[in-house]
């Protein structure tokens, strides 16, 4: 869940951070929602630990870094195509 969430505000802050890549207010929380999960995973995986807070931050870390760099890839992507 820490993922989602951390991967949702990640793509949010990207479509409103990086220029051409915005999907729209709903495109970037889920892009970015989906790119949490498999941002969080990674991380936690390098991380490891047990479950407690530290595990928790990294998820929403590791989710909201995997959320932004998605939904800024899927943005450029889809607006460069949609330009033509």
């Amino acid at each position: 869940m820490a993922q989602l969430v951390g991967g949702a505000g990640g793509g949010f802050a990207g479509g409103k951070a990086v220029k051409d890549s915005d999907l729209g207010q709903t495109g970037n929380l889920i892009a970015g929602a989906i790119g949490g999960l498999g941002g969080g995973s990674i991380l936690g995986s390098m991380i490891g630990g047990d479950a407690g807070a530290g595990a928790l931050i990294g998820q929403l870390v590791g989710g909201g870094v995997g959320g932004l760099i998605l939904q800024v890839v899927v943005g450029l992507i889809k607006n460069k195509f949609m330009a033509k």
